[in-house]
């Protein structure tokens, strides 16, 4: 494989899912438009901790700078979420380890917010660039982004960044029972293995929220 190619996710959701909304609701997908000004693109994570222990993480770069280059001049809201640094705690400890803990504690680095975002996206002055202090960034309490979000009128945000079934499917989850209408983007999203990334994508499918490629939510916002 040559240096330049990174690897992308084959993702996948099967056509009984598929059926099986479509004759739930009479169609195959949940949102057949957006509102672009009403929209938020939301990425979770893409910090150099991911960014470089994952050859995935470097393969959906792209898709979220095309997502954010067509949503902004749309109206849309672009957000940027990184980890926080948070205290050390007995649970987190006995759970992960100590040493893994406080590597964790540390994964979205140190200085300014926008210093930290990984080195080849494009930011705007306008974006919102947030912590959270817990795997959602829609959990009450632990992330800004829903107050912020709510300011700018947001009815409908696109997930994308990593790692997709842990971070970015918990502000799926969060994000649909705050009342938001729930894209998570299929080619934007990533994770170590293409199992567990669909895997999410599954459930977010079932029970929370589309499931759609960059190129489909390009046409929503483009209409």
């Amino acid at each position: 494989m040559p240096d330049t190619e990174v690897p992308t996710h084959a993702w996948h959701i099967e056509d009984r899912e598929y059926r099986r909304q479509e004759e739930r609701r009479g169609r195959r997908f949940a949102y057949t438009g957006l509102d672009p000004a009403r929209t938020a693109l939301v990425v979770v994570d893409m910090v150099p901790f991911f960014v470089d222990a994952n050859p995935y993480t470097r393969g959906i770069v792209p898709n979220i700078q095309l997502l954010a280059d067509h949503l902004r001049p749309a109206g849309g809201s672009v957000a940027w979420v990184l980890p926080a640094r948070t205290e050390r705690t007995p649970v987190g400890d006995e759970f992960h380890g100590p040493d893994a803990a406080e590597m964790f504690r540390n994964s979205g680095g140190t200085g300014p917010l926008r210093n930290r975002i990984w080195h080849e996206f494009a930011i705007s002055a306008d974006d919102l660039v947030v912590e959270k202090s817990a795997p959602s960034a829609f959990f009450p309490g632990r992330c800004p982004l829903h107050e912020l979000l709510q300011e700018r009128g947001t009815e409908s945000v696109l997930i994308t960044g990593t790692v997709t079934n842990v971070c970015c499917e918990s502000s799926a989850r969060d994000a649909w029972t705050l009342g938001y209408r729930v894209i998570m983007v299929a080619d934007a999203n990533c994770t170590g293995r293409d199992q567990d990334h669909n895997a999410t994508l599954r459930t977010v499918y079932r029970s929370f929220g589309d499931v759609r490629p960059t190129a489909d939510v390009l046409t929503l916002i483009d209409k």
